[in-house]
């Protein structure tokens, strides 16, 4: 039997801090070179070279204020703030690659599918087809309350609206060009022929786009499709329209049935088991040997600072934990933030006592996601066995320091990976999409539900 090819991401964002928290602080750590071309250059090149399918760039468009009641703490540790707009570093990577993709978070609760719809049909003409969207629908009251909204969009709600949106940008990507809309005719005078470019006619609850698209088709119409939500809703919402699901969980057995219900909701509307590819986020930690490895992690660790592993925690959480000991067991707090998290956290090791403390010692290299410490055989047999028992296509691998968490992992890991034959051996360009679902397939699956909707 082949090995399972895997599928791997580099998690980053345009801000010189991630998910990890202090590691900024380290000797060794280039995070504020973030706002260099050529930072975004080098690492692509980078990761194209060693077999990564992608870079994922996470986005957020409000600062995480809910810790101690407002920015200053995300400030001061450089908890995602400052953070600059993804889209617009997409092109320099893509003019120095010809195979590695760029998946974008956009979100559709703050920005309008008409433009949303030109801005990634132009990036994916101008990377040959290379771009996906990570379909965000934003949690932040800061976001709302700075883009016009007053106060953030009722959970499910904001599902309602992403369902609406995604039927928008279908109609605009894939119905309003024919296939043989662009002419060219330079004698007949005919750049596109009129016939072939159809309004939309969209009038919804939400929006209302009556015209046709401006953009003519690019090389995959429709970028590759990611989501990241972990609700119910966002599990129905992933399993009805993306490709490509991001999933957090510190075991492999903890992601098991989270993986089995998304693929089984997906089921539901049709789709086969493998339409969608799920990817675990992860960090890893690696070395020439197991020894050098660990007491790499062990020197991470002396810079983890607790503010920005609370910024990073209260936020999602949605309630301020500053004057809460941190010394007290999770399960001892009467919040249902805190509730949710103490659920999280006991995964990880149920026999732990898990305080505000330990979960900001185990946020400070890896965030949310498991830490995977370990030569590049140990790291590669973790890699296997997380796919194997929790049925993954891949991982989103995050950074502790920049870029030589990356650079650890090209040199140790992917080595290894491409011996087992767990990385993909093609070469030559390729879109986005035929790197994740094979070659010759760059458009969007016609068993995908979108298809279901007519002119």
């Amino acid at each position: 039997m082949a090995p399972r090819i895997l599928h791997l991401n580099a998690f980053e964002n345009f801000s010189p801090g991630n998910i990890a928290s202090g590691m900024w602080r380290h000797p060794q750590d280039r995070s504020s070179e973030y706002k260099s071309v050529r930072y975004w250059t080098r690492l692509a090149r980078d990761l194209e070279q060693a077999g990564f399918d992608a870079i994922f760039l996470a986005d957020i468009l409000g600062i995480l204020d809910v810790y101690r009641g407002g920015p200053d703490e995300a400030l001061r540790t450089a908890s995602q703030v400052p953070i600059n707009d993804p889209l617009t570093v997409v092109s320099a990577m893509a003019a120095v690659t010809e195979r590695l993709g760029f998946a974008v978070t956009v979100s559709t609760s703050y920005t309008h599918p008409f433009m949303l719809a030109r801005s990634l049909t132009s990036l994916d003409h101008l990377s040959d087809g290379r771009v996906g969207w990570n379909i965000g629908t934003s949690f932040l009251d800061s976001a709302a309350r700075n883009l016009g909204a007053g106060e953030q969009i009722p959970h499910d709600r904001r599902y309602d609206r992403a369902d609406e949106y995604l039927e928008v940008t279908h109609r605009l990507w894939e119905l309003s060009w024919d296939e043989d809309a662009v002419k060219i005719d330079k004698v007949a005078g005919i750049y596109s022929d009129p016939s072939k470019v159809h309004p939309v006619r969209h009038h919804g609850e939400f929006f209302t786009v009556p015209d046709p698209f401006i953009a003519e088709p690019s090389p995959q119409r429709s970028p590759l499709l990611y989501q990241a939500g972990s609700s119910g809703r966002g599990q129905q919402f992933a399993a009805e329209h993306a490709e490509g699901v991001f999933v957090h969980g510190t075991r492999p057995e903890v992601l098991k049935p989270i993986v089995a219900s998304i693929r089984e909701k997906a089921s539901l509307f049709g789709r086969a088991p493998d339409a969608l590819k799920v990817f675990a986020v992860a960090t890893i930690v690696t070395g020439e040997t197991d020894e050098i490895a660990q007491a790499k992690y062990r020197n991470l660790v002396e810079y983890a600072d607790y503010r920005g592993a609370m910024v990073q925690f209260a936020g999602p959480a949605g309630f301020d934990v500053d004057q809460i000991d941190p010394d007290v067991p999770l399960t001892d707090i009467d919040s249902n933030g805190a509730q949710f998290t103490a659920k999280f956290f006991a995964s990880a090791d149920p026999d732990r006592v898990w305080t505000l403390r330990e979960v900001a010692k185990y946020m400070a290299v890896g965030g949310m996601g498991p830490t995977i410490v370990g030569s590049g055989a140990t790291v590669a047999d973790e890699l296997e066995r997380w796919a194997e028992v929790a049925d993954l296509d891949g991982f989103n691998l995050a950074y502790a320091v920049r870029p030589g968490t990356f650079d650890d992992i090209i040199r140790y890991v992917t080595p290894e990976l491409r011996r087992r034959g767990l990385l993909s051996a093609g070469e030559g360009p390729r879109t986005l999409r035929e790197a994740i679902f094979g070659e010759g397939q760059t458009r969007l699956s016609p068993d995908h539900p979108h298809w279901k909707i007519q002119q």
